[in-house]
């Protein structure tokens, strides 16, 4: 029922070159003979469309049938074919009620409104309208009516839009790219034709090429050619869609058993749950699945395992699976499996050290087996936590030597409920002083070259994780001099004075220097006093 290349039969293409003929030699003479083999080849159209019709029901007809045999594979396809059905029949629909309008507008009549006794000749033109009435056509040659209504009233631009509409429909249920959905675009093609410059040059629309000065006899023979293509295009399509039934459908070339568990770790006085499957199984059908003697529930296919978790521990299982073959022999296939059953526990890890320090944000790892960590709420009994990202940060609002008062707490949300997974308490210390440095040196010697190259004091953390930083905001420089005279010079920053650096190109070898009252304010917003340095220039 498929067509991958949408071809057209010799009948088909013997009628469109007997059109495209008859349409040139309109350009010489409206004859009678010409009238003529107009009404022969929209007779001989009409019987195609008669056919193609046919052909179409049968497919849906296909489409029913199938669909009562299996409505779950037949759904998905049945559901297009029937929305290709509805759009095709309304844009025959609406060429049936154009070829009416034209027929009526220049003279014709329908034949159930004919007075009594009235015959239809042999030999004369007729449509059948959407209704299935005929209607007698009375002015083949009429040139006027056809150009008045297809283009003054621009009814020729509403059909060009409305095959345009059809014609995209049809394009998405077809795959990008594919022979078909190409062909199916330049049957229904509406573009405007290229311009000929043997005729002038002069730029012609789709509507003007159709219906401009063409008697009606050849404005319904035209009609009926885009109503077989319009059915063509249905007919490709919605074999193509049928195709589909098949190749949606499982082909199997081997059958396994599978479990699929929710979680092979659960906790003491949990449920364990798995759903054990035949792999690459055909949903419609439904095997029989045993756990012992015990028969499975089952879901979508699958049956369901539950086991009461009541003591720690690994535990095996296993079973059958009985499934029904195509010839409807019974096939069994064994499967097994095992589960772990464990304490409620919780892992907390500092990712820096033990402890907390007070005033800063102390990163941690919080980790519960067996749960995703959006599933975690983490809470402190001492100041404030917050997430970011898989870490937390703890940020203590006192002092805990001890530990007796902090303590990180667990709940996990598993299988809908709320769980506790436990606590670990925490001690939370001071940050220890910073050291005052200068030049890196805490004390000792120090050449007067040396101490000139420095612009002041820096207070530093040693040996301390968290980027935590101190800064020296005044300290008093005492220098001595001959005869042991000492002097004081005053910092209010961390910077050396201009004073104290003038006092530092007087300094000898043996001179003294010592610098004490060292204040420092941290980042945790704390101010320190610094232990004294002391140097001496060698």
């Amino acid at each position: 029922m498929s067509s991958k290349n949408c071809p057209e039969s010799t009948r088909q293409k013997m009628i469109n070159m007997m059109y495209l003929v008859l349409t040139a030699m309109l350009a010489l003479n409206v004859a009678s003979e010409v009238l003529e083999s107009f009404r022969i080849v929209d007779a001989s159209l009409t019987q195609t469309i008669n056919n193609v019709n046919r052909k179409n029901e049968q497919i849906y007809g296909a489409f029913d049938a199938a669909y009562m045999q299996n409505p779950t594979k037949v759904k998905e396809w049945k559901d297009k074919a029937d929305e290709v059905r509805q759009k095709s029949t309304e844009l025959v629909t609406k060429i049936k009620d154009l070829k009416e309008q034209l027929v009526l507008a220049s003279g014709g009549f329908p034949l159930k409104s004919a007075e009594p006794g009235f015959t239809l000749a042999p030999g004369e033109p007729f449509i059948v309208n959407s209704k299935g009435d005929t209607v007698l056509i009375k002015k083949e040659d009429d040139l006027n009516t056809p150009s008045e209504i297809m283009l003054r009233q621009k009814k020729g631009t509403d059909l060009k839009n409305s095959i345009n509409e059809y014609r995209d429909f049809l394009a998405s249920y077809l795959e990008e790219g594919s022979t078909l959905r190409e062909n199916i675009i330049k049957q229904l093609d509406t573009s405007d034709p290229p311009i000929n410059l043997k005729e002038g040059g002069e730029k012609k629309t789709w509507e003007i090429l159709h219906f401009e000065s063409k008697p009606l006899i050849a404005i319904i023979t035209l009609l009926s050619k885009m109503q077989i293509d319009i059915q063509n295009a249905e007919t490709n399509t919605i074999s193509t869609l049928f195709s589909q039934i098949d190749a949606a459908s499982f082909k199997f070339n081997r059958l396994g058993a599978r479990i699929l568990a929710k979680s092979t770790y659960v906790l003491e006085g949990d449920q364990f749950e798995a759903e054990i499957f035949l792999a690459a199984e055909d949903t419609t059908q439904q095997p029989e699945i045993f756990v012992g003697n015990t028969r499975l529930e089952m879901r979508d296919g699958k049956g369901i395992y539950r086991a009461n978790a009541s003591q720690a521990g690994t535990f095996k299982w296993g079973g059958l699976i009985k499934y029904k073959t195509p010839e409807g022999n019974i096939n069994s296939y064994p499967f097994e499996g095992e589960y772990q059953v464990g304490r409620p526990s919780v892992t907390i890890s500092p990712t820096k050290m033990n402890v907390f320090y007070l005033g800063i944000a102390n990163p941690i790892k919080v980790s519960v087996p067996g749960v995703a960590s959006e599933n975690l709420s983490v809470s402190v009994t001492n100041g404030r936590i917050e997430k970011n990202g898989d870490e937390y940060t703890v940020t203590p609002s006192k002092i805990d030597i001890a530990g007796k008062n902090t303590a990180i707490s667990v709940i996990a949300r598993m299988n809908g409920e709320s769980r506790s997974m436990g606590s670990m308490a925490f001690r939370v210390k001071e940050v220890p002083d910073p050291i005052a440095t200068i030049g890196g040196k805490n004390g000792g010697n120090l050449k007067k070259e040396e101490i000139l190259a420095e612009d002041g004091i820096f207070a530093e953390l040693k040996d301390f994780d968290f980027d935590l930083k101190f800064k020296v905001t005044q300290f008093d420089l005492n220098l001595s001099g001959a005869g042991g005279y000492v002097k004081m010079y005053k910092s209010t920053s961390n910077k050396f004075t201009t004073e104290q650096k003038d006092q530092f190109n007087k300094l000898s070898q043996g001179s003294l220097i010592y610098i004490d009252n060292i204040m420092a304010r941290g980042d945790d917003g704390t101010t320190r006093t610094l232990a004294p340095i002391s140097f001496k220039i060698r």
